[in-house]
């Protein structure tokens, strides 16, 4: 499975920022508290990432990306009782607006959640891929 050393470790992490703070906090509680678990795990991390969608070599929006870990995946955070399939969709759209194809969509709520993404970049269509790195 494509990145799947990385993401192995960014499951553990969300696991273990869970058992320490349960459910209820705000997501970017769990944003910073899982930067933390994989910055220790020598991991480079950057939250709330400017991520541009291109679409037919035009930009046509902008987002920030929870968190993208070592430049190959998103992370999308929720803290919410339980995902629903729009959820999904949204780092799907993720994948394909950028040239990130793998992405994980975790739910720090009761139980935690966890779905992996996958969209290769021979799939891409919509124009111009990139991460921006600056």
């Amino acid at each position: 499975m494509k990145h799947q050393e990385i993401t192995n470790k960014i499951i553990g992490a969300a696991y273990t920022v869970h058992k320490h703070l349960g459910y209820g906090f705000l997501e970017k509680v769990y944003e910073n508290a899982l930067r933390y678990e994989l910055v220790s795990q020598n991991l480079e991390v950057v939250n709330q990432k400017p991520l541009q969608v291109w679409y037919k070599n035009n930009i046509v929006g902008e987002y920030l990306a929870d968190t993208i870990v070592e430049n190959l995946v998103i992370v999308e955070i929720k803290a919410i009782r339980e995902l629903a399939p729009i959820h999904e969709t949204q780092l799907v759209n993720y994948l394909k607006a950028t040239n990130i194809e793998v992405g994980l969509l975790i739910n720090f709520g009761p139980k935690i959640e966890i779905k992996r993404k996958i969209f290769d970049n021979d799939r891409k269509t919509s124009g111009k891929k990139q991460l921006d790195t600056d």
